[in-house]
């Protein structure tokens, strides 16, 4: 592969002679046409521009979008161009580029807007996201009420299914992201409190932190990164396919079939994820208070055990019912809202994950001060 260049040459005619030699390929980082261009841009222009290629390897569009540079710019000018010296093949593809002129106004200029214009359409698109949402959870309200009278259409394997999606098959990245988390706390806890002599204190550490804050708010985001994703990317693409189309015309509720099942399998497992990832991340610590304290199992177990009650225990299982409910919303509510195309799909997924989110730490700050106000 020979190195593309591209050289200009002005004539005693008045002519300027562009020279192209090497290999003009995509994706060879080419030189383009800047230093011809510049050539014409000056005050003194050529008459005519004309073209070498004797030394012009093997060559593919990105000779034909450096040549329409050049051609743009002499047409800019009134320079003419001869043709005579490039490809034949170049010369027919030229030909086609420029044999139906392009239509003033076809092409498409970015649309500069001031800093108050932004905030108004930032604004403006929050309150829209906002009222989908409120009607997605009307919706889905009257849709949980015809699930708990029987009346609505859904089907138990379904809802099996995605039990096990959302319980089962996200034990081992719980269990792994719990395991560390509970290892770190431990150990962050090692290293100040047996400056004070309390290193005994880390069993106490961890455990509040695992089942109160940190077991409930990790597992939800695990599961807004893996389940509530999900949900976007089965429902959009089925919206793309018009397969909720095909629900509606059959006269099924979509909210029912595709929605209801999903909400209710993530928030019967979220309390179940959550009470396993706080066993985890206490098996955690207790691996770390094990090594870096000098105490025995017995003790570090008996310490975890004073350390809990069941108001935290409550208190956390409670914030994952509320942390699953949300990340459910989240992935339905945007898989729903998605558009009809590819590229909607992954939007959608995006921000169901980005919702999920922020919701989860909106509540969870809400939640945190509900707490402390009633003494929990």
């Amino acid at each position: 592969m020979t190195e593309a260049r591209v050289d200009s040459d002005p004539g005693s005619d008045n002519t300027l002679l562009v020279t192209f030699a090497g290999d003009w390929m995509l994706g060879t980082g080419l030189p383009g046409a800047k230093s011809v261009l510049r050539q014409l841009q000056k005050q003194v222009t050529p008459d005519t521009v004309s073209f070498d290629t004797e030394r012009l390897g093997e060559w593919d569009t990105g000779l034909i979008i450096a040549l329409l540079a050049i051609h743009r710019e002499a047409a800019k000018k009134d320079i003419k161009i001869d043709e005579a010296g490039l490809p034949e093949g170049a010369r027919r593809l030229l030909g086609l580029a420029f044999a139906v002129p392009e239509r003033e106004g076809d092409r498409r200029h970015a649309k500069e807007t001031g800093f108050l214009e932004r905030v108004g359409d930032s604004a403006l698109d929050f309150t829209t996201g906002a009222r989908d949402l409120l009607r997605f959870v009307g919706e889905l309200v009257l849709s949980l009420g015809r699930f708990m009278h029987g009346t609505a259409t859904y089907l138990r394997s379904d809802l099996l299914f995605y039990i096990q999606e959302a319980g089962a098959q996200a034990f081992a990245i719980v269990s792994v992201i719990s395991f560390l988390i509970g290892m770190i706390f431990a150990f962050v806890g090692v290293m100040q409190l047996n400056m004070f002599g309390a290193g005994i204190y880390t069993a106490d550490l961890v455990a509040v932190a695992m089942i109160r804050e940190m077991a409930p708010i990790m597992t939800a985001i695990i599961m807004a990164g893996r389940t509530g994703a999900a949900y976007a990317a089965q429902i959009g693409t089925m919206k793309v396919n018009e397969e909720i189309d095909a629900l509606e015309t059959l006269g099924m509720q979509p909210v029912d079939f595709l929605v209801t099942p999903r909400v209710i399998a993530l928030v019967l497992m979220m309390p179940l994820l959550t009470m396993y990832a706080s066993l985890m991340g206490i098996l955690g610590g207790l691996a770390v208070g094990i090594v870096m304290l000098d105490i025995s199992l017995i003790q570090y177990i008996a310490q975890t055990v004073n350390a809990v009650d069941l108001s935290s225990l409550f208190g956390g299982l409670f914030k994952s019912i509320v942390y699953g409910s949300l990340v459910a919303l989240a992935g339905c509510q945007q898989g729903m809202a998605c558009g009809k195309s590819a590229l909607a799909v992954g939007q959608s997924t995006t921000r169901a994950v980005v919702m999920g989110i922020v919701l989860i730490v909106v509540s969870a700050s809400v939640l945190t001060v509900i707490y402390i106000n009633i003494g929990i």
